[in-house]
């Protein structure tokens, strides 16, 4: 909660003669503007928050800490009650993200169900999803090897997190090293192949991240097997690492 960690900052900056809500208020100094700043940078975080605000309330306990006037309240009874708030927004944080995590585990689920009914789909005993785009006439890797590919990956709602197009050169990585999605897909591809891989939480990231229960779809070109002469790094997103 950031408001928590600038009130104080903002009693430093406020000036005796503080301006009551309602009043003209002239930014034509640096403290006005630090405080008319620090006051909206609070007011937004109430607001994005869900809490209610008393303009009037706020206005007249800065205005009583500045002065020295005894407070409306006991000071145990103002600790206690932005404890009860931070509990407050803690919980109805931790709702929202459940919320969230359930919502993106229905998303991927539907997506997985419509995707398995296409034409060249195979669905493997793991739940991973994969389809060749283009048959290759190399070899497959194993489980242990090194791998040379270009990759892109996007979330179902077609939103692309990741891509070596993007970085203008493709990643070189030890198979076994990456989330197990890539580790198992790959090898159902050949040197020279690309594949569509559709990746379930329990594949990817899982709880885990940025990506925690989301269902990865990666469209990975293999460009070959085996250490090459200049191996570049392991692709952030498959690394199972957030």
């Amino acid at each position: 909660m950031r408001f928590t960690t600038l009130l104080p900052v903002v009693l430093l900056a406020i000036p005796a003669g503080i301006v009551l809500a309602g009043e003209t208020v002239k930014l034509d100094n640096d403290t006005a503007r630090i405080n008319y700043s620090l006051g909206y940078q609070i007011g937004d975080d109430f607001k994005r928050q869900g809490v209610e605000i008393d303009a009037a309330a706020i206005v007249k306990g800065i205005e009583d800490a500045l002065s020295g006037a005894a407070p409306l309240m006991p000071p145990e009874q103002m600790q206690s009650t932005l404890m009860d708030l931070k509990r407050k927004i803690i919980a109805e944080q931790q709702a929202r993200l459940k919320q969230a995590e359930r919502e993106s585990a229905d998303a991927g689920r539907k997506y997985m169900e419509q995707y398995g009914k296409q034409s060249g789909v195979v669905t493997t005993p793991s739940g991973l999803q994969y389809r060749i785009l283009e048959a290759g006439s190399g070899k497959s890797p194993g489980p242990t090897d090194t791998v040379t590919v270009n990759y892109r990956g996007t979330l179902v709602n077609g939103h692309k997190f990741d891509s070596s197009y993007d970085k203008g050169k493709p990643i070189t990585f030890r198979l076994n090293g990456v989330i197990k999605g890539w580790t198992e897909g790959l090898q159902h591809v050949k040197e020279g192949g690309k594949i569509q891989l559709v990746i379930p939480p329990e594949l990817a990231y899982g709880n885990r991240g940025p990506l925690a229960h989301q269902t990865l779809i990666f469209d990975v070109e293999l460009i070959s097997v085996g250490k090459p002469k200049a191996a570049a790094t392991t692709p952030p997103a498959a690394t199972g690492k957030p």
